[in-house]
């Protein structure tokens, strides 16, 4: 797992092992991809054999950029990588930043380029099995009342999206 993010280490931007940045509690550079159909949302249950929150439900994709790696460019290689996904018009929806301990003494702290994208007719997905265990589709209100009921079954970070960010990142159909 020797992949190099982007992290701010002493106020500069350095590239840093992913796992040593989330030991860390660095703050660095990630991406998170929502793909709708109409009023669903994709959202993807980690693999079990993830280092950090297996087997909870999260955004369609999300992902650290390589060092020297674009977010846009980034997005799409790893929607292609977890889920055999291409393809995609991704539209930029904000920059936005967290904090949020994942377990085993790891921290996630991102500032993460949000990115939305409208799956287009007859799309097919084809799960990575090492970086997803499944797949379904949801309505963004009924995403929002199954964490209500469950928050644990569910990453920290789509939690704090819908929380947070769910009019900035849907719009209208955060409200359908």
């Amino acid at each position: 797992m020797n992949v190099m993010i982007p992290a701010w280490r002493d106020g500069e931007l350095t590239p840093v092992e992913k796992l040593q940045v989330h030991k860390e509690g660095l703050r660095h550079k990630a991406v998170s991809v929502f793909v709708t159909d109409g009023d669903r949302l994709l959202i993807q249950q980690r693999a079990l054999s993830k280092y950090h929150t297996p087997g909870l439900w999260a955004n369609t994709c999300c992902t650290h950029p390589h060092w020297g790696e674009d977010g846009a460019t980034c997005a799409v290689r790893r929607l292609d990588e977890e889920l055999g996904i291409t393809g995609l018009t991704l539209s930029q929806r904000e920059t936005l930043e967290y904090r949020a301990d994942v377990g085993d003494g790891l921290v996630e702290h991102e500032v993460v380029e949000v990115f939305v994208a409208e799956a287009p007719i007859g799309m097919t997905i084809a799960p990575n099995p090492d970086e997803v265990n499944a797949t379904r589709w949801v309505s963004i209100p009924d995403l929002a009342e199954e964490i209500g009921n469950g928050a644990e079954h569910f990453t920290p970070w789509i939690r704090i999206y819908m929380q947070d960010h769910r009019e900035s990142i849907f719009g209208a159909l955060s409200r359908v």
